[in-house]
């Protein structure tokens, strides 16, 4: 029941703010929505809590990698399809993931949105899309969990459309067209899971009956791959990529943020249950479709960064990003390799944070200074110390230096490639991240150089014009979880590797 209720908080203070009348009182719409984010994010904390059965969440326990005994059903759409909700270490780590962005990323909108129009309906859709999230991340079987993921992408559109112009109108289409189409690949496989399937409940090791699959490899391996492109749409794989670096740079700062921090790794989410809890790792691996996956992901990770060097637009650039950096993610889960698996769930939380903390300080410079070319830049640093030094933090992070939290997972999915066993892809994956590391640290640290040191020299002192506290507090917040998970990440890792055990090798020989 507790589940629900983490559902119901922001669905219906979203909905008493999208159906209500006007609030004249701005403070207090807003104290409004914080609280009902943070009641959200303590609802979603106390399902985890409980479902721990007393354990300790980083000690790897299998009644919590399995599932625990967090269930509850909403209702049935027919015979044998029920919608329900089940907690297990996958959902748990997204939806802690999710709240941890979630709510900073809606304090910082309070001082962004000042010089925005209709702050309360972009406060609704915000909440709302936070309760498809929450549903999401701890659905049981697909298709609770198809239900959720296409309120999502409709919940979320509002929210690239919300200053109304004509080029975020064309986002938002493109934004919806692409994402309804990985929708319909989707529901192919899953009609395919549900012929020749045991069950839709996510279930570690996959769910194929093998009475029924002999002979039908074939067809089911097209349904995979068709189904890996869907949930590819969303997480910006070559070649359904486009809508994000369209998509990103035109909705409000706060908004591109938790779209690149968290909205993307809906995907991802939705590639873990196929692969490792549908299909199973074992049956898809050596395939071609694992061969064609990795290199569909190879190509998105170097052509993201090559986008990105080139852009000479801020958001933009941060965008082109995004599509690399989330491939390096399906690039781990694709070596369906321990190694490889726990690097990918540690790039999920590090990069989450990293861009989330990246495109606020995107916001922070334009709300200042409304600059948003790169170029323009110049002196930056000067004039927003604090922001600019978190960017630079932030900037060291994405490329993996240590000590900091990229590091750590990109130093995971470098030695999962490695020791992958895939032939060719065992070396093209490691070399392919290497180059983009490099092109990485081409596309951002020269905006820290050209901020701290370049402009014109006037002579006098540079008058300091940093962000508002409400914008500055979430982007220390999300440097600081950053610099901690490369210092300290041996909790964490301990738990993903929990996971990793479960579903990389119990999974399997089960």
């Amino acid at each position: 029941m507790m589940i629900l209720t983490a559902i119901f908080i922001p669905a219906a203070a979203g909905l008493i703010l999208l159906l209500g009348p006007e609030w004249k009182n701005r403070k207090r719409l807003r104290v409004f929505t914080g609280a009902a984010l943070a009641a959200s994010f303590l609802a979603a904390c106390a399902v985890v809590s409980l479902s721990m059965g007393g354990n300790n969440v980083f000690t790897g326990g299998n009644s919590m990698f399995t599932g625990g005994n967090s269930m509850f059903t909403l209702f049935n759409l027919t015979t044998g399809l029920p919608v329900f909700f089940k907690v297990d270490g996958v959902g748990c780590f997204f939806a802690v993931l999710t709240g941890l962005l979630w709510v900073p990323a809606g304090i910082y909108s309070f001082a962004y949105m000042e010089h925005e129009w209709k702050e309360k309906r972009y406060y609704g859709f915000y909440l709302l899309s936070y309760a498809m999230l929450t549903g999401l991340e701890f659905s049981g079987n697909l298709i609770t969990l198809y239900l959720f993921y296409e309120g999502m992408s409709l919940l979320t559109l509002p929210l690239v459309l919300h200053n109304g112009s004509r080029e975020a109108i064309m986002a938002g289409l493109k934004y919806l067209f692409f994402s309804l189409a990985g929708a319909y690949m989707v529901l192919f496989g899953l009609f395919l899971l549900n012929r020749f399937g045991n069950t839709l409940s996510f279930t570690p090791g996959g769910v194929l009956d093998p009475t029924l699959t002999e002979g039908r490899e074939g067809i089911l391996l097209v349904g995979a791959f068709v189904m890996l492109l869907g949930f590819g749409v969303k997480a910006g794989m070559f070649p359904l990529h486009a809508w994000l670096p369209t998509a990103h740079p035109v909705a409000p700062a706060p908004a591109s943020a938790v779209l690149s921090g968290m909205i993307v790794k809906c995907g991802v989410l939705g590639v873990i249950r196929t692969v490792y809890y549908l299909f199973g790792a074992d049956f898809l691996r050596g395939t071609w479709v694992q061969q064609v996956w990795m290199t569909l992901i190879l190509l998105t990770v170097l052509l993201g960064s090559m986008m990105a060097y080139r852009e000479k637009g801020f958001k933009k650039r941060l965008a082109y990003s995004t599509v690399s950096q989330v491939s390096y993610i399906l690039f781990g889960l694709a070596t369906l390799q321990q190694e490889g698996f726990t690097g990918a769930f540690l790039h999920t939380a590090a990069h989450a944070m990293m861009k989330c903390g990246l495109f606020l300080v995107a916001g922070a410079v334009i709300f200042k200074t409304g600059k948003t070319r790169v170029e323009e830049l110049s002196g930056i640093g000067r004039r927003m110390p604090v922001t600019m030094g978190c960017y630079t933090l932030l900037s060291l992070s994405l490329i993996g230096i240590p000590p900091f939290g990229g590091f750590v997972s990109k130093w995971y999915l470098g030695r999962g490639g490695v020791n992958s066993g895939l032939p060719v892809f065992d070396i093209l994956g490691p070399a392919v991240l290497l180059v983009s590391a490099l092109l990485t640290a081409g596309y951002l640290l020269p905006i820290s150089i050209r901020g701290f040191l370049g402009g014109e020299e006037t002579g006098g002192k540079t008058e300091r014009e940093e962000a508002p506290f409400l914008m500055l507090a979430p982007i220390l917040l999300f440097t600081a979880l950053v610099t901690l998970l490369g210092l300290f990440p041996d909790k964490v890792t301990a738990f993903v590797t929990g996971i990793a055990d479960v579903l990389v090798k119990e999974g399997l020989a089960g």
